[in-house]
């Protein structure tokens, strides 16, 4: 029943996906709203599941927001780290100085993150059917989101079309992946939620350093600030339904 359910996600990545493809004559819309979305996740979704799992203070501070601390200094450092190293070799910054490398591993880590998606709607079911429909719904709707911001991410960089489509692909097709695995056995709760909070903090940083401030520099536009409110209150109204 997992499997079945999680196809649902699969449909939905690729919706998310082809719709932001579509809507390349409308670019500072787009990823407004992806920023938007990507701040709902982390904030409304991820941390708060992050806080719940990943264990108790270290040192004063919740484990999860020290990693999501964490995955926002290591995702800061990768980008500059990359960026040095094609500086280096007199490579052409043909981007706006964006290095493709960085986009293909956020794009990677969705996937990661999307895999996990799947996992916790296989644990759900383990619990009940209840608890499994629920979780199904929130994965579902959010992973339009996922495969929106997967493919934005990933073209913004300055990667090949293909190179999205691929990545699309791979973060549709890992939710079912997920939800599969738990029919052999299920990951340990608080090391799941170290990850959010390691990918919540990564997630933050491209939102707020990259996607919001690219979307903002060329068009200024109130329409742009809509989207990107818009894109937050969708992820809201998500995880409302959800509880």
């Amino acid at each position: 029943m997992a499997v079945f359910v999680a196809l649902g996600a699969f449909v939905m990545t690729l919706v998310g996906g082809w719709t932001a493809g579509r809507v390349t004559d409308r670019r500072h819309l787009v990823l407004g709203l992806a920023g938007g979305l990507m701040l709902g996740v982390v904030g409304l979704d991820l941390l708060p599941e992050a806080l719940e799992a990943a264990g108790g203070p270290v040192f004063g501070v919740p484990a999860a927001l020290l990693l999501a601390v964490a995955g926002f200094l290591f995702a800061h450092v990768v980008e500059r780290l990359l960026a040095l190293r094609r500086s280096a070799h007199g490579a052409a910054e043909h981007n706006g100085g964006r290095v493709p490398e960085v986009g293909l591993t956020a794009a990677a880590a969705m996937v990661g993150h999307s895999m996990m998606d799947g996992v916790a709607i296989g644990a759900a079911f383990q619990v009940g059917g209840g608890m499994g429909a629920a979780v199904a719904v929130a994965v579902i709707a959010h992973d339009f989101a996922d495969g929106f911001n997967t493919y934005t991410i990933t073209r913004l960089y300055g990667n090949a079309r293909r190179k999205a489509v691929a990545m699309l692909f791979a973060d549709a097709v890992a939710p079912v992946v997920g939800a599969a695995t738990t029919l052999a056995f299920t990951i340990p709760e608080q090391l799941l939620g170290g990850y959010l909070g390691f990918f919540g903090g990564a997630l933050l940083y491209l939102a707020a350093a990259e996607i919001l401030p690219e979307a903002h520099h060329d068009h200024p536009a109130r329409s742009t600030l809509l989207c990107t409110v818009a894109g937050a209150a969708f992820i809201w109204l998500v995880v409302g339904i959800a509880e």
